[in-house]
């Protein structure tokens, strides 16, 4: 990990913050998959079209892993990818979706939810909850099974997937599970995790100040579908599997998170890998811990997902 962060200071990287929205997306969108694994081949690619509540139409793409013929409709993933709700798309977290189908014997659905700061605070939130109702609907027409659905994402994704989840249990809709890495959960970035890795260790605390300033307001920061510790309650929301980064600034919001789950009663595992950065999950070519992780949460799936077909 420590190359890794010497490589990046050596190429001399221009840090997100001092780029535009524009600029930092066509950057982000370049570097996403250079440490990547090579995405594995799928069975399906289907590239859809998602309607939001406003009439818009959110690009999705739905992979599927191959199987047997004539099985059973398979499990679903609706992934968020990461990105601090201003860059970051499908293409940018292709290769981490089809790496989860292709381990955990599930289909994936990555979704394209707007970005700021086109698209400021709560559309992202809309667009991650009208895709799942959408999902629910469309899962047995693409063959899925829609009893058996999961909610995922990284970072910001990881915060969408959250407060997604919370509000499916206030719809009455159960999900097998909520697959988080590292993700952001608190107001303000005050815990002693901010101070000691927020500089040096690839999430700058000046690129997460950028990425809120374009996403919301600071008069709204303290709404819990941005800062999902201040959600008036878990309980019954789904069981959650969270793999957190030791050196980032936002593991203790995750411990927080598997904290406050676990008070209400909810099924955590908590996994900390030891010695990697933000973003490590997507370092796959390099980073052991990386195939670890991945490992780990194909395994949650797999055994939530059987669980919830028994």
């Amino acid at each position: 990990m420590r190359g890794v962060l010497d490589r990046m200071a050596r190429a001399g990287r221009p840090p997100l913050h001092a780029l535009t929205p524009e600029q930092a997306r066509a950057f982000y969108e370049a570097g996403a998959n250079v440490l990547d694994l090579p995405p594995h081949r799928m069975a399906r690619v289907d590239a859809l079209a998602i309607p939001a509540r406003d009439g818009a139409l959110l690009v999705a793409e739905l992979v599927v892993p191959h199987r047997p013929p004539h099985a059973a409709p398979l499990p679903v993933l609706l992934y968020l990818h990461g990105g601090g709700f201003t860059v970051g798309s499908v293409r940018t977290h292709a290769p981490l979706c089809r790496h989860l189908a292709h381990l955990a014997g599930c289909a994936v659905l990555s979704l394209d939810y707007r970005l700021a700061p086109e698209h400021r605070f709560p559309t992202a939130v809309h667009d991650a909850f009208d895709a799942l109702a959408w999902l629910r609907g469309a899962a047995a027409g693409l063959g899925l099974d829609p009893g058996r659905i999961a909610i995922g994402g990284d970072s910001a994704g990881g915060t969408l997937a959250v407060v997604t989840a919370l509000q499916a249990r206030d719809a009455g809709w159960p999900l097998a599970l909520q697959l988080l890495f590292y993700p952001g959960c608190s107001a303000w970035q005050d815990t002693a995790s901010h101070r000691r890795f927020g500089h040096g260790f690839l999430l700058e605390a000046p690129t997460i100040q950028w990425f809120f300033r374009h996403y919301i307001d600071d008069s709204q920061r303290e709404d819990w579908r941005f800062a999902p510790l201040l959600a008036p309650d878990f309980d019954h929301v789904a069981p959650a599997w969270i793999g957190l980064a030791e050196c980032d600034p936002l593991v203790d919001e995750g411990v927080l998170l598997a904290d406050a789950l676990r008070m209400a009663g909810v099924a955590v595992d908590l996994e900390i890998y030891r010695g990697v950065t933000h973003e490590f999950i997507k370092m796959g070519r390099i980073l052991p811990e990386a195939l670890r992780a991945h490992q780990d949460a194909a395994r949650a799936l797999r055994h939530t997902f059987g669980d919830a077909g028994a």
